[in-house]
């Protein structure tokens, strides 16, 4: 097989692919005998028609169809290969020359979008400047004051919503007639904004057993985005009531005996928090310093193609507005990816298989899901390579990070070792249920981990 590549832009290239006779030869071998199972030719055994018959009845063409549609993947595959093409989304395949004749040989285009070549700048020493690690009084007040409400208890009041109440609430969305959803008895606290938009405004005011109606987009499910006309009863108002901030409650929620003791510790992990904080901090600004210094084309096709996926998704196709953001937002993360790309490629990052595993199992806790069962789902997506290239970006910005100069506004070198936080101390039975997911996701992943 020959191939050539003409470079038309720098996301874009063209394949000039020649496949001899001989090499496609064994594919149109193959079309014959798919064929010859397939059809009935009197006087002859299904499956053991001559070839020429085969041409007579159902013709060339469509023997060679056959034969390059199996064939075609492959040699693609081959021509990428050998020209060093980085291709990526959908290629636009072009037949020019096909054998209606043995001993003529198989021609083909693609054109093709590839991951840009980037040059990458000095990665030494880059200098990044952080916020300084400070706990006001404020940070540590809304530590107590999560702890207090996880040991609150709830009492019924007889008055209007107010923010932060604590509600029992029927919920219903229409769209033209038709009930989209419908929940009873949820526990919603006032002013969490974690439903629907316009909830906290319609329920302020209201009283046990009153029934107010608003409009808002759907946060979810085949209607997303779509407005719908929602109903909400309030079937009971609580108020959470905190305990004291004395001795007592150390006594209750921790493992101090005295309240100043838990406010010191609060202090301490409110500290520990800031400086998790300055390390996001600088790893986003590494990144942001190498995207300022470097220039990253991204093909307009792949930008179009997710953009429409994504507003397909959200039924606004023909929003405009949203359409700008979610372009630009989309250019934005693919020059990320590309970037990080091409440094795992410079500093040679290999993925090691528990670090696929670890991801894997931190990926299923956002989702909510049990490990195991995520494991099989990105397996039988096919998505296994897709998380093994995005631990591989992980680890080659991290080493970039390592090499960084970073201070804080005051002026003080952060060591970044020292921003990890704490581990904290694991149940032992939950520690055998993590052991054991990553059995399963290992017996998952092997093989793409491995490749």
């Amino acid at each position: 097989m020959k191939s050539a590549v003409e470079t038309l832009s720098p996301t874009r290239v063209k394949l000039i692919v020649e496949v001899p006779f001989d090499e496609l030869k064994p594919d149109l071998d193959k079309a014959y005998q798919t064929i010859g199972s397939q059809i009935q030719i009197p006087g002859f055994r299904q499956g053991k028609v001559p070839a020429r018959i085969i041409d007579q009845r159902v013709g060339r063409g469509a023997v060679v169809q056959e034969a390059v549609n199996e064939a075609l993947p492959r040699f693609f595959a081959e021509a990428v290969d050998a020209e060093g093409v980085k291709a990526i989304g959908q290629p636009e395949v072009d037949v020019t020359a096909v054998p209606l004749e043995d001993g003529q040989d198989f021609e083909f285009t693609v054109e093709t979008d590839v991951r840009p070549e980037i040059e990458l700048p000095e990665l030494e020493g880059i200098a990044v400047e952080v916020d300084e690690v400070k706990a006001s009084d404020e940070d540590v007040e809304e530590r107590l004051t999560e702890l207090r409400q996880r040991f609150g208890t709830l009492s019924t009041v007889e008055r209007a919503v107010e923010s932060g109440d604590v509600l029992s609430i029927d919920l219903s969305a229409v769209i033209e007639g038709e009930e989209i959803d419908s929940v009873e008895g949820v526990t919603y606290e006032v002013g969490s904004g974690n439903m629907l938009e316009g909830l906290d405004d319609a329920v302020t005011g209201a009283k046990a057993g009153d029934t107010v109606t608003f409009t808002a987009p759907l946060a979810g499910g085949d209607k997303e985005g779509q407005d719908a006309e929602c109903t909400v009863t309030v079937q009971s108002v609580k108020v959470r009531e905190l305990p004291e901030l004395d001795d007592d409650f150390a006594q209750l929620a921790s493992q101090f005996d005295t309240l100043d003791e838990l406010r010191e510790d609060v202090v301490k992990q409110a500290e520990q928090a800031k400086k998790f904080e300055q390390g996001v901090q600088a790893r986003d600004k590494v990144l942001e310093h190498l995207l300022d210094s470097v220039e990253v084309p991204v093909p307009d096709g792949i930008v179009e193609a997710e953009v429409n996926s994504h507003l397909e998704g959200e039924d606004r196709l023909e929003d405009d507005t949203h359409r700008a953001e979610v372009d630009e937002s989309t250019r934005k993360a693919l020059k990320g990816q590309f970037l990080l790309d091409a440094l795992a490629e410079k500093l040679e990052i290999s993925v090691e298989q528990p670090e696929l595993i670890e991801y894997l199992i931190m990926s299923a806790q956002q989702y909510g899901m049990d490990p195991n069962q995520f494991a099989q789902a990105i397996d039988q997506q096919g998505q296994v390579p897709a998380m093994v290239q995005e631990v591989a970006r992980r680890k080659a910005l991290a080493a970039v990070l390592e090499k960084a100069v970073v201070t804080d506004t005051a002026g003080n070198s952060i060591d970044l070792n020292e921003l990890v936080p704490q581990a904290e101390t694991v149940d032992p039975e939950l520690e055998a249920d993590d052991d054991e997911a990553a059995e399963v996701a290992e017996a998952e992943t092997e093989e793409t981990a491995k490749a």
